[in-house]
């Protein structure tokens, strides 16, 4: 029989290791806030961002705008880019050209990039942030369907993009900007087909970043890990079914914007809600498992 005093050992040193890690975070964190971002580091480049008719890539795509970049937008939904292109320019875009995309068809995505080549003549940075897939909140079913659509739109397009737009980058020395999820580092229910996708995006472009650097490539991939963000489709589905609260996506945009310029491998939003799970699952992954259980609604999920 294994004494008290063991367990009690045990946790003592996962609290330690937890509190070390927090210290570590910290700093990270103090570091990369006094690295300073300006405009001149933007202005005129050519910027490609995906799913920018809404939600977080519109914002994404006035950040550069400010700064004055080349912008092409690319989305479903021709009406709404059309509206963001032209507030791009009042922002002070460079230039702002949209072409409309589904990403469910991995052709679509290839045109993208051809459209990339035709209108901005190369490509500094591309903004992989689209999200889609025929999958719903809740619980799993075994649709298969749900599965293949989401891994289709939310990774296999992706990976499309980069290959086809990898020249153009590696010739102008640009950056890959991915937005990722909590979702893509830690499982969570009732949403497990947009999970799948969201943790195999972290192990491809965590390796790309590896291969890249030991090819001595200079092309950077900063992987965008975020929280619960108040966009119109985020609220939408799942804004009943979860007591958390979200978070601003302009401020989020910023973040992740400023990472990308600077070149970071990793942006976490919000960092102080997100670090501390992440080191949990390290370290106590029950209690982090339990605490993120306590926001769910399960009467308005299952």
């Amino acid at each position: 029989m294994i004494h008290p005093s063991v367990y009690h050992r045990a946790d003592t040193m996962a609290a330690i290791r937890l509190l070390l890690s927090l210290l570590v975070g910290l700093c990270a964190y103090y570091f990369y806030s006094q690295e300073t971002l300006s405009a001149e580091m933007v202005r005129g480049k050519r910027v490609l961002v995906t799913g920018s008719s809404t939600g977080i890539g519109e914002q994404i795509a006035y950040e550069f705008a400010r700064m004055g970049a080349h912008l092409l937008l690319t989305a479903r939904r021709e009406k709404q880019l059309k509206e963001v292109a032209q507030k791009c320019l009042e922002l002070g875009a460079s230039s702002a050209r949209h072409v409309v995309s589904d990403m469910n068809n991995l052709t679509s995505a290839q045109n993208v990039i051809e459209e990339a080549r035709n209108k901005l003549g190369g490509l500094d940075y591309l903004v992989l942030n689209h999200v889609g897939g025929s999958g719903r909140f809740g619980p799993f079913q075994g649709d298969m369907a749900a599965v293949t659509s989401s891994m289709t739109v939310n990774f296999l397009s992706y990976v499309q993009l980069t290959v086809s737009a990898m020249t153009m980058l590696q010739e102008s020395r640009g950056s890959i900007i991915v937005i990722s999820s909590l979702s893509g580092r830690i499982g969570a229910p009732f949403t497990l087909s947009y999970n799948a996708a969201k943790f195999a995006l972290e192990g491809f472009y965590s390796s790309l970043r590896r291969e890249l650097c030991l090819r001595e490539i200079s092309l950077s991939v900063t992987v965008a890990v975020l929280g619960y963000i108040d966009t119109d489709n985020a609220l939408k589905s799942i804004g009943d079914k979860i007591t958390m609260q979200a978070n601003p996506k302009e401020e989020c945009a910023r973040e992740v914007v400023r990472a990308g310029v600077l070149r970071h491998r990793e942006v976490i939003y919000p960092y102080w809600v997100l670090k501390p799970l992440l080191l949990l699952k390290e370290w106590m992954p029950g209690l982090m498992e339990r605490l993120l259980d306590k926001f769910f609604v399960l009467e308005n999920i299952l």
